[in-house]
Formats: structure tokens, sequence, C-alpha cells
């Protein structure tokens, strides 16, 4: 008996290595969504990619939102990938910030992010844009999914709000994405169709189920 509960735990150890290593294999999504990043940095105009001592950032060409992610991962307080949108159009269109959650106001930007919490410091010296990036899918790997309607590979910011990208910037009209989840700021006051620069509309994707669904989302998208 004792013999037959060995082997049992050495073939449940040998098939656990086995599917681990296959889905670190497979993971066709990770890597392409690092390539693809790449790709899109790479012909991004230079003046849409600002570096600051702590992070880098992908500005929208109208100014009107960005995505940011750190150079190191640190528990340190605040996100490690987030975005920022301006909210002056958000107030015209009948926003009430006292009825917004906290902490998503800050400076007239709306801010959504995720942290990333890690026992020890992780950091890139002399981090590129690119390599600070692929830490962030290696570590959250969860929140990089692929939207196969638009093409788009993208980093989940939590409460449906992401920034997506194209698989391939040369067959795809629209380069980037930033995507607003409309629902809390309806319920602060805002008439999603009447944001300024910004498009109210439904957005066909895949459940958790991997079943098709329709969703409303506010979409800021721009060709390269």
């Amino acid at each position: 008996m004792k013999n037959r509960a060995k082997l049992a735990t050495m073939l449940s150890i040998i098939v656990s290595t086995t599917l681990l290593s296959a889905c670190a294999q497979t993971d066709v999504v990770g890597k392409t969504a690092k390539t693809s990043f790449s790709d899109l940095l790479k012909k991004a105009p230079e003046t849409l990619l600002v570096e600051t001592e702590q992070s880098w950032s992908f500005v929208a060409p109208d100014a009107g939102a960005t995505f940011f992610w750190n150079k190191e991962f640190n528990n340190h307080e605040g996100y490690e990938a987030w975005m920022e949108v301006d909210a002056t159009p958000f107030i015209e269109a009948g926003l009430d910030a006292s009825k917004l959650p906290d902490g998503i106001l800050v400076n007239n930007e709306l801010v959504f992010g995720i942290q990333i919490e890690q026992e020890e410091q992780k950091q890139v010296e002399k981090a590129s844009p690119e390599q600070s990036f692929a830490t962030i899918v290696d570590l959250e790997r969860e929140k990089i999914g692929y939207h196969e309607v638009l093409d788009h590979y993208g980093i989940d910011l939590s409460g449906g709000n992401k920034f997506e990208w194209a698989k391939d910037t040369g067959k795809n009209d629209k380069d980037i994405v930033f995507v607003v989840d409309p629902q809390i700021l309806i319920d602060a006051g805002v008439s999603p169709e009447k944001i300024e620069g910004w498009t109210y509309a439904t957005v066909e994707m895949l459940d958790d189920r991997g079943k098709k669904i329709e969703v409303q989302k506010l979409l800021k998208a721009f060709d390269l």
C-alpha cells in the first residue's frame, strides 16, 4: 500500500510538471502580447512614448488618455499599470464627481489600474519599455487577453477598463484602443453618447466560459 501511495504521488508530480511545462510552451497569447506590444512601440511616433524615472507611458494622439506601466514592482502604494483619462468631456456630459467611487477621479483624471504584489522587488536594470511591459505580462499573466473580434491584445486594468493594441498594426485600422466601462460613469450621471472624443458602442467579446456576449463600452481608438 505504501508503494502504491508513493507511486501515485510520483505520477501526480510528473503529470503536474508536464502540464505546467506544456502551458508555458503553448502560451501563445502571452508571447504574442509581448511581441505585438514591442512592434507597436516601434511603429508609434516618439512623441507618444514618454519616460519618467519610475514609469513609461503611451499617450493617445489627442492627449485624451494615457496608458502607464512602471519600471519596477515593489509593493509601493499606487498602481503598477494604469490608465488616466481626461475627465473634462465626462464632466461636460453630466458627470457628478461626488457619485464616483473613491480614487477614480484624481486631478481631473479618471484613473483605472492594477497593483502587482510581489514578495521581492522586481526591476529590470535600465529597463526599456518593452522589457518593463514583458515583466508585467510575466507577473500578471491573467490580466493579459486576446480580443478576437478586433484582433487585439489587451491588459485588464480592473472593472472592465482596458488598454488594447493590434496584433498586427499593418493590417488593423485600430492600432490602439482605450476601453472604459461606462457603468460607474452612467451611475454618476454621465450620458455616455454625449462624451466628446469617445464612442459609446456595443462590443462583442467572450465571457469566462468562452461564450460570446455583447457589452457596452466607451472606446477611444486610433490608427497610428
